[in-house]
């Protein structure tokens, strides 16, 4: 478990810049003056986290160094994680007594220790085993490795990117890499290189543990795997193999094909060396499950006038039902056969509990709440029909699918009316606005107006003003630029645009929170909630209310079970997927003191309800308003001034202010 100086130090990992002290202190739930202490402890081997005027923030080349010289320590966690590599490669076990004072510790630490090592092997798959003075591991050699693999994340340094680790441990990795993305290319695949990590941190691992002569079964030998069931183990926390579940090969022939036919070139290649059927097999599958879809081109060539996917009806039918529900265009031929391909490899990923790790699920998740609500709508579809779990990074994956498409279809934005205020000589004026108008969006219409017509109401019938001199009087919303633009005044220009447009969105939000979010739907405080109980207080003003019923709770509660609906830290937005409503309403609750949301700590809980007439709002409403309170300023006064429901109110005015745009 880490230690609470950790803590601080893998909430500064993520940030670029400082981080100020009442922020580190909501998200870890502790004073500023706790914060401080971290710091010092986190300091007390040299400095490691920084702390300024504007906050905290982490050295991370003396947090990579700190890190070595914890990894070679003598800790209890790295003596535990060096007794379990040294287990993996000891075919006959470890003598207690020499292994102790090897690890220059008396007897009594050392079977500490061996606690320490029993309860970090559980659920892998492994047992320890002792007979007098000897300790050995029990169980299958894939086990070993993917227990391998989950050490190897553990002690990859925090805020650095496990490639780089990953290179570092293995050198002839990053020129194996390039190589098998150019191979996938010329193969007719499109490499997912967030999975493709993965993949190369079990190459990396079989061809040690191939060198230290422990090889795979061949394949269709049950072997040491035998009556090992492929999801009887549960997935690590971070996605990782599950360390007990069944080799993916197993039981199945030798790899063929043109991806193993690339690995097993790559391999001699890079590696100098080859791999027995069954680790090429296990590569393989990996490979072609994680990193690796056929393009439409290769799919279309392959099926030769067959569907591209045996799932592509299902996908169709799914993706639908999405559109009826949410009002939004998915109907394309083109999406829905990429997408059916992307599930058949999540269906095998699923079926053998060995799920891809996604590193942009949280920013997904925030940034974009209605498309991944969209991938949860059509993950649980997939769980029911197929009869699979999907896990937050794999709905993350599909939401990736489903945003670029919708970003391909969808228009840019609300329409703007731009004016260009520039003097008429010869034809810069003409080019002022050309210039303008290549830059903006399709929804930004350029007009063209000399600067002696400000007063002549011309520019009140503009959104935003684009001057080349100063207007007198002044104008809103005015962008001052070079007769010859810069990229930096073009910039500015669509900085400005991106503002009013937010600042529409916004007063219309407010607008709607306010008609929604009734009297009595309002409560002041969480404590003594978790989630479930937190949902179903906030029901139970609704169905008083008249406008749910128990169902909705259900459905709610149901939906959280898919996926966390704390989009942002410290605001969850729990639904139904129903908009089974009798009219649109949302029942809030906040709360200085964060409860615990599925591992975020939220402060701000709104349960929404939408009727079916309420269909197209939800859309912008959802949206908007996880936006809105994504920014940790606006949930600050949203806790500090809505004490009642007058407050709340007033908190939902500042939206609608300039400044809060």
């Amino acid at each position: 478990m880490a230690e609470n100086w950790e803590r601080l130090v893998e909430a500064l990992a993520p940030a670029t810049g400082w981080t100020t002290a009442a922020a580190l202190a909501d998200r870890l739930g502790v004073t500023s003056r706790t914060i401080r202490n971290y710091a010092a402890q986190a300091n007390a081997g040299g400095t490691v986290v920084e702390s300024g005027p504007a906050g905290y923030r982490l050295d991370r080349a003396a947090w990579a160094a700190r890190r070595a010289t914890l990894r070679t320590g003598s800790t209890p966690a790295v003596r535990a994680a060096r007794v379990i590599r040294s287990l993996i490669d000891a075919s006959d076990g470890l003598d207690v007594y020499e292994t102790a004072a090897a690890n220059h510790v008396s007897d009594s630490t050392f079977e500490a220790d061996l606690g320490r090592v029993r309860a970090r092997l559980e659920g892998t798959g492994l047992s320890l085993v002792r007979q007098g003075p000897r300790v050995a591991l029990e169980g299958p050699e894939t086990a070993r490795r993917r227990l391998l693999g989950a050490l190897f994340r553990e002690e990859s340094s925090r805020g650095m990117l496990e490639l780089d680790a990953l290179r570092a441990a293995f050198p002839e990795v990053a020129g194996f890499r390039s190589a098998l993305l150019s191979g996938l290319a010329e193969a007719g695949y499109a490499p997912n290189e967030y999975g493709l990590n993965d993949v190369l941190l079990h190459t990396a691992i079989a061809l040690d543990r191939v060198a230290a002569n422990h090889p795979l079964d061949e394949p269709g030998d049950a072997g040491s795997e035998a009556g090992r069931g492929s999801t009887s183990v549960p997935a690590d926390a971070d996605g990782a193999d599950p360390a007990g579940a069944q080799p993916p090969d197993a039981g199945r022939p030798a790899a063929r094909g043109p991806l193993a036919e690339l690995l097993a070139r790559l391999v001699a290649e890079h590696f100098g060396t080859t791999v027995g059927p069954a680790d090429l097999a296990h590569l393989t599958r990996l490979l072609e499950t994680r990193a690796a879809t056929r393009t439409l081109a290769t799919a279309e060539s392959d099926a030769a006038g067959r569907p591209l996917s045996p799932r592509v009806p299902l996908v169709r039918r799914i993706v639908a039902g999405a559109s009826s529900a949410y009002l939004v265009d998915l109907d394309d031929e083109d999406f829905i056969d990429r997408l059916a391909l992307h599930v058949d490899n999540l269906v095998a990923r699923a079926s053998e509990a060995s799920y891809s790790r996604n590193p942009l699920t949280a920013s997904i998740k925030a940034a974009y709440p209605l498309i991944y609500e969209l991938a949860v709508y059509i993950a649980s579809e997939l769980a029911r029909t197929e009869g699979i779990p999907v896990n937050d990074d794999e709905i993350a994956y599909i939401a990736m699918h489903v945003g670029a498409h919708l970003d391909r279809r969808r228009s840019r934005g609300e329409a703007v009316r731009v004016r260009v205020a520039a003097p008429i000589y010869h034809d810069v004026h003409l080019a002022l606005a050309e210039r303008i108008r290549a830059a903006v969006d399709d929804d930004v219409t350029v007009v063209l107006g000399s600067d002696e017509d400000e007063g002549d109401g011309a520019a009140d019938a503009a959104d935003v003003v684009v001057s080349v001199l100063d207007p007198s009087p002044p104008v809103d919303r005015v962008v001052v630029v070079s007769p010859f633009p810069s990229e930096a005044d073009l910039e500015r220009v669509r900085t400005e645009i991106s503002r009013l447009r937010r600042a529409r969105r916004r007063t219309r939000l407010a607008a709607a929170l306010s008609s929604y979010i009734a009297p009595e739907l309002f409560v002041r405080g969480l404590r003594g909630l978790d989630r479930d109980g937190a949902i179903r207080m906030l029901g139970d003003r609704m169905i008083e209310a008249g406008v749910i019923d128990r169902s909705y709770v259900d459905g709610a509660l149901e939906r959280e079970r898919l996926s966390s609906t704390a989009f942002t830290e410290h605001l969850a937005v729990p639904h139904a997927m129903t908009m089974s409503a009798r009219r649109t309403a949302i029942a809030i609750a906040v709360d200085d003191a964060p409860i615990d949301w599925g591992g975020a700590k939220v402060n701000v809980v709104a349960l929404i309800a939408f009727a079916e007439s309420g269909r197209a709002e939800f859309q912008e409403v959802f949206d908007q308003f996880v936006e809105a309170f994504s920014e940790r300023e606006n949930v600050q006064r949203l806790v500090q001034g809505a004490r009642d429901y007058p407050g709340l109110l007033a908190e939902l005015a500042h939206l609608m202010e300039p400044h809060g745009a």
